[in-house]
């Protein structure tokens, strides 16, 4: 209840209903996927931010931080249960549609979290390999949701496939937008700790921007910066040196790109 009251932007079940709407079908029909993609979403977020280590989430404390980390562990299987319970509602073919849609996305995501969390102790990650990252951690739960409420809503296959696609390139655009806001954001609006990647050293496309456009001494900084252990001055020295290698403006090109592709 604290996790799914806690607000959020509720883009994915929004998602699901206007790709059945978008189709032809009846919006009630997919309020139960719609549900399902939230969930499935929150459980991620459970677990994520115990394995990030990260104090807030929405503005608020995260769970493990209110409870601990075992409650955050058993809350998030039960979330993802309760997920499959609503995806069991539908007739069995369409049901049986859905949660082969639902459950490939899933352990899409889990690969994306675990690259993602390997992209911490790895000295070299590509920029090609963190889009690829950021695709199943993040993109590919968009993209389902529009294919979901397609196939509810009856589209055929290659409209639903479509909308799949064009929820993937938006959801990449989605999670680059989210690396810039972690850097460039007001910490009353943003409702996540300002900084949060900067600190944990997360090989976001800021970050391996700049170490693809720094020259050597730039390079050097930036490695010292990262063994930083005052978390304020590590957050600012960072920013400098990415506004002087302009890799806000590169992440904006770069996420307005998949944005175009959506669309």
């Amino acid at each position: 209840q604290y996790i799914l009251e806690g607000g959020g932007k509720r883009i994915r079940p929004i998602l699901v209903l206007l790709s059945c709407e978008a189709v032809g079908g009846k919006v009630e029909d997919a309020y139960d996927a719609s549900v399902a993609v939230e969930i499935l979403h929150n459980f991620t977020l459970v677990h994520d931010d115990i394995m990030d280590e990260a104090p807030l989430l929405r503005g608020v404390p995260s769970v493990h931080t209110k409870w601990n980390n075992n409650i955050a562990l058993l809350s998030g299987y039960a979330l993802l249960i309760e997920s499959y319970k609503l995806l069991c509602l539908y007739e069995a073919d369409l049901s049986q549609d859905l949660l082969h849609v639902f459950n490939k996305t899933a352990s899409e995501v889990c690969e994306g979290q675990q690259s993602d969390m390997d992209f911490e102790t790895q000295k070299s990650i590509s920029i090609d390999e963190y889009l690829e990252m950021i695709r199943k951690k993040t993109a590919v739960l968009l993209g389902c949701s529009l294919k979901m409420g397609a196939m509810i809503g009856g589209a055929s296959t290659k409209d639903a496939n479509d909308l799949y696609g064009f929820g993937v390139n938006l959801g990449v655009a989605f999670q680059l937008q989210d690396d810039i806001l972690d850097v460039y954001s007001d910490q009353s609006k943003f409702g996540k700790q300002v900084g949060g990647d900067i600190i944990a050293n997360k090989k976001t496309y800021l970050l391996l921007r700049a170490y693809q456009d720094a020259n050597a001494e730039q390079k050097s900084q930036l490695e010292k910066l990262q063994n930083e252990s005052n978390a304020a001055v590590k957050i600012k020295e960072i920013t400098l040196l990415f506004n002087t290698l302009d890799v806000r403006e590169k992440a904006t090109a770069k996420m307005n790109q998949y944005y175009d592709i959506a669309l």
